[in-house]
């Protein structure tokens, strides 16, 4: 196995466990979660959609059945990232860090998973 697909895996991996923790903790610590949800300005209501398109995020990254919908799936994680970031910092919670920290791995399974994958790999062979 070739080191791109490595920092692909490994990304893209911890990545999923992020994601799976915080949709996890979105459905059975609703109250908690609920209260964080007020005090960074967002409604409850998304708490449940959010959640479900979180696991569907991973789904469509992990499966590759769609370039597009796949493509979708990184744009919706990277703004739902760059908005929690935002918000924790507005908020000055110092909460920040996770965001950012799954920018990053979403930052390093995209670029990897295009180098071995996408694009850049087609073009190379």
């Amino acid at each position: 196995m070739n080191k791109n697909k490595i920092a692909y895996l490994a990304s893209t991996g911890l990545l999923s466990l992020m994601m799976l923790l915080s949709a996890g903790m979105y459905v059975f610590n609703y109250a908690e979660i609920s209260e964080v949800f007020l005090s960074l300005g967002f409604p409850t209501f998304i708490i449940y959609p959010l959640a479900a398109a979180k696991v569907l995020g991973l789904i469509a990254i992990w499966t590759r059945k769609s370039e597009a919908l796949k493509e979708w799936a990184y744009a919706g994680f990277f703004f739902d990232f760059a908005l929690a970031f935002s918000a924790h910092i507005v908020a000055q919670d110092g909460e920040q860090f996770g965001a950012l920290i799954a920018m990053i791995l979403l930052g390093i399974s995209y670029f990897f998973g295009r180098k071995t994958f996408g694009e850049v790999a087609a073009e190379e062979a």
